[in-house]
């Protein structure tokens, strides 16, 4: 899948590249299970699909030349809109599509918050892209882009160029344009008029932003790099050590410790382990499969047998009623399933067109359980009963809830099937391979306990959505709480203004009502037990605020009597019209399953529209199921675990070791009401390089400007507001007889250097005492003039002294200034070297940081404002003339002998330790 790992997603309005259901396989050296999906807003046009057969055909060719023969695309299939009739589409399986991401315009780029290695999500490619050839000019050739971002999705590799920084100062003083392989030739121009540019900044000796770089049209036979020039004919490669430029700037330097993208792909990627050799001939052409997406198609199967007795019979009912009454799609067709030994029908395939279809399904589910349990049994009375629509099980889809341990001896029917399977486990005793069902059918993993007051079942059928790229039907989750025994439960939520339509409060119980409801709107309208439904059968309460809920904080209380009686409260809402796209949340592990032998990562993606919402809370609860419970503050504060500041991404370590399985909740909030907080905001990375233009035969040719994004698109106020998000559950395994391992501070990702005259300033994120948890126990900093000596051997690098250092506690910004022989003893314009490592209190080491470049710069001082010395008197001077000039690179010279003159004199006219 162009997405890997897990989610088969696309973009709306566009053309989107993600992973299938099953995820991207490299199969010897071609790629199957490659998805590209429509978006079902993008009208029918037969050309478009010609265009992605030819698009995906060339790069299959780029690709294979760029990694030396050893990669192709083999099989590809293109997913239809539902809506499109013009051609005969196979049925494929349900898939789910991203929103729009309008703050990029029609710049081709990939959804990428990893670790460099890792995989990213999706590549997002608009119909116009594909279709209008005047955006090869900006961008280059399809074939080629494509190719650019695919590294980022499949090897997690990053940009070789920088809009932010286009220029440094190179090891030899000279200025350079931010790129690889520096072998790309090409000239620096003024924007404006075309010509050489000469404007350099003063205080940095680099080029200033009038200027841009524009590469020569013709280059060397295979140059390097396609993810710095993919428009460049004669650029083919990617940078190898032989060419890489470890010294720029670049998010592949910063992320992949100035590692070459070669040394990336075949030694840190998802396909380093294959070993995959060179082909021997020519690679095959690409196979294409168009296939359509229908209706949701869905069957319960439910565990009746005596061990789901008491509360767990009840749970399952309370959870399932959600997923029907509120969560599943309009239009979709429902059945339900119930197994013991046996599995019987309870209600064949029902079309969900209004309220009373739903309370009719709700009336068959089943409030008793005994008997044994065969799991097996129930899915294949699942597949018969989904037969029944159209013959066939592709595509359809199974919510199996289980808490027991029947033998599993179906596996091969499930992957045949062709239906997605989603498995919950319930309790400590559910069958630990359920999960490998789901991974085989490309479903969903969740583990639940069957603690009532935790909503964690809940919690999972509110998750099972399926969405055809309009995300305003979709049901969404803002929160849920629950308390057991005696007392109140009470707490607000934000009803913001991209929500309040259909706004649901189910507050559900064990054995006796609660004594009393309340709930209190912002204008002060208070809604109480009468208001709410009732299901005595269920045990639930449900109140749904007709029209548009109101925006602003509401409030429930709720007061049980019963000691021994939990209470949990549901809140759910959808988008306030179909014109606004509502603020969303995914969260999700960087991995399923681990030995325990490195941290996994949490990561919740928060945005409206697709554009990144910033300066939200963002707290994730981790629970196993031995009920050990985490909590970690999620940050998108571009450090530790967090690729890049303010893109929406909030990312944290968890370190946590111990066996078992394990649930994830993310809440996300944002209290402040301030217009200026809670923005959403445009932050670009991972993208296809926009080019301003080219030198064609020493002849400069402008492009035109890269097509401007509305500000509506740049940022949009949110407001306050509250969502809920669960992410597919996850296990911890460590082999039999091993401890759990100690993890050292994280390593330091945004380490910046400055020199001002003699003194040295650094500024990083403080690391952790376990990965960016506590707080580190002491710095190592060392500084070289040689970047490869120093990323060779940190130790034989020059020490500073850091012993007046005290870490700061992790996430928080260090500063740390100081005055060194090292530097004063340096020449003008020398180019420095930094690096940082981190030790624990049991002296284990982070890895170095990114290495931070600093020039020791001579402060400019104008001529125009220097006078000479022979203005003025002073019985401290016996000289004829001293006459402070600045040569063409503006350094401080003085010419004829002198006796140096007092301090005094010199601070009189502002030249003291400028001359001196």
């Amino acid at each position: 899948s162009i997405t890997m790992a897990s989610e088969a997603v696309a973009v709306l309005l566009l053309v989107f590249l993600s992973g299938s259901t099953f995820g991207i396989k490299l199969e010897g050296n071609g790629y199957t299970d490659v998805l590209i999906a429509i978006n079902p807003v993008v009208p029918e046009n037969p050309l478009l699909i010609e265009r992605i057969k030819e698009m995906m055909s060339n790069a299959s060719s780029v690709l294979f030349t760029a990694t030396e023969d050893k990669f192709y695309f083999e099989e590809i299939t293109i997913l239809v809109p539902p809506n499109w009739s013009q051609g005969g589409y196979g049925r494929t399986k349900t898939e789910t599509y991203e929103k729009e991401n309008r703050a990029y315009g029609d710049q081709p780029y990939t959804l990428q918050y990893g670790q460099c290695g890792s995989e990213s999500r999706y590549i997002h490619l608009t119909t116009k892209f594909i279709l209008d050839d005047e955006l090869i000019k900006l961008y280059g050739p399809r074939d080629k882009v494509l190719v650019h971002e695919w590294a980022h999705l499949r090897w997690g590799v990053y940009d070789e160029f920088d809009d932010g920084q286009p220029f440094y100062k190179g090891a030899h003083s000279d200025i350079q344009a931010t790129r690889c392989s520096l072998e790309l030739d090409g000239k620096i121009v003024n924007r404006i008029n075309h010509t050489n540019c000469t404007h350099i900044d003063p205080n940095n000796k680099i080029y200033t932003q009038d200027c841009v770089f524009l590469a020569d049209s013709e280059q060397w036979e295979n140059t390097a790099s396609l993810m710095s020039y993919p428009s460049l004919h004669k650029v083919t490669r990617f940078c190898s050590n032989k060419t890489h430029n470890s010294e720029a700037p670049n998010a592949q330097n910063r992320m992949c410790d100035n590692r070459d993208v070669m040394d990336v792909i075949f030694t840190s990627s998802v396909d380093a382990k294959a070993n995959v050799q060179p082909l021997k001939g020519p690679h095959p052409v690409p196979r294409f499969t168009v296939m359509q997406r229908g209706q949701r198609v869905v069957c319960l199967v439910l565990d009746v047998s005596g061990s789901m007795r008491g509360s767990r019979i009840l749970q399952q009912q309370q959870a399932a009623s959600l997923f029907l009454t509120t969560i599943v799609e309009d239009h979709s067709y429902v059945g339900i399933v119930t197994f013991t030994k046996d599995a019987k029908t309870l209600k064949p395939l029902t079309v969900i067109h209004g309220e009373e279809s739903r309370t009719q399904l709700v009336r068959y589910l089943p409030s008793e359980a005994n008997g044994g349990t065969d799991i097996c049994k129930g899915l294949k009375k699942g597949f018969e009963e989904l037969r029944k629509d159209n013959g066939n099980t592709m595509g359809d889809e199974i919510i199996l809830l289980t808490d027991g341990e029947s033998e599993l001896n179906c596996a091969s029917e499930v992957k045949e099937s062709g239906a997605i399977v989603n498995t919950i486990a319930l309790g400590p005793s559910a069958n630990k391979e359920l999960k490998m069902l789901s991974e085989i059918s490309g479903g969903k993993y969740f583990y639940a306990s069957e603690n009532l007051d935790q909503t964690e079942l809940v919690n999972v059928f509110a998750s099972l959505t399926t969405t055809n790229g309009d995300l305003t039907h979709q049901t969404i989750l803002l929160d849920s709480s629950g308390m057991k025994g005696k007392g109140i439960l009470n707490g607000t939520v934000s009803v913001d203004h991209t929500i309040g339509n259909k706004t649901t409060f189910l507050v559900l119980h064990e054995s006796q009502s609660p004594e009393d409801i309340e709930i209190k709107s912002p204008s002060g309208q208070i809604y109480d037990f009468i208001d709410f439904q009732h299901s005595s059968i269920s045990k639930m309460h449900s109140l749904v605020i007709q029209g548009t809920a109101e925006t602003g904080e509401w409030t429930y209380t709720i007061k049980n009597t019963l000691s021994d009686q939990y209470i949990t409260i549901t809140i759910t809402s959808c988008a306030v019209s179909d014109a606004i796209p509502p603020v969303t949340v995914k969260a999700h592990m960087s991995q399923q399953s681990i030995d325990g032998s490195k941290p996994m990562l949490v990561y919740a993606e928060v945005n409206q529209k697709g554009v990144p919402v910033i300066l939200a809370d963002v707290m994730a609860t981790l629970k196993s199921d031995s009920g050990d419970q985490y909590q970690l503050q999620l940050l998108d504060n571009g450090a530790g675990a967090d690729a890049f500041r303010n893109d929406g991404i909030y990312s944290r370590y968890f370190t946590t070791s111990k066996n078992g399985r394990y649930n994830l909740k993310v809440k996300v909030q944002r209290k402040n009401k301030s217009k200026n907080n809670g923005q959403v905001r445009l932050k670009r990375h991972s993208v296809a390089p926009y080019v301003p233009g080219y030198v064609i035969k020493g002849k400069v040719v402008m492009n035109p400007p890269k097509p401007p994004v509305s500000e509506d698109d740049l940022q949009a106020d949110v407001g306050s507001f509250t969502r809920t998000a669960i992410g597919e559950s996850f296990s911890v395994s460590l082999p039999p007889g091993v401890p759990p391992p100690n993890f050292p501070p994280n390593k330091i990702t945004d380490l910046n250097a400055e020199i001002e005259e003699d003194k040295v300033m650094l500024t990083w994120t403080a690391p952790g005492e376990d990965m960016d948890q506590g707080t580190a126990d002491s710095y190592e900093i060392r500084v070289s003039m040689d970047l490869e000596a120093l990323r060779g051997s940190f130790s034989g690098a020059h020490l500073m002294n850091t012993s007046d250092i005290r870490p700061l506690e992790a996430g928080s910004t260090e500063e740390y200034s100081f005055l060194s022989s090292y530097i004063i003893n340096a020449e003008p314009e020398t180019v420095m070297f930094f690096a940082v490592r981190s030790c624990d209190k049991d002296s284990l080491m982070s890895d170095m940081s990114n290495v931070a470049k600093a020039t020791k710069i001579v402060p400019f001082v104008p001529t125009t404002t220097t006078p000479t010395i022979s203005q003025y008197p002073s019985p401290n001077l016996n000289v004829l003339t001293l006459a402070p000039i600045f040569d063409k690179h503006r350094y401080l010279t003085v010419f004829q002998n002198v006796v140096i003159p007092s301090r005094d004199f010199l601070s009189q006219i502002g030249l003291l330790k400028r001359v001196c």
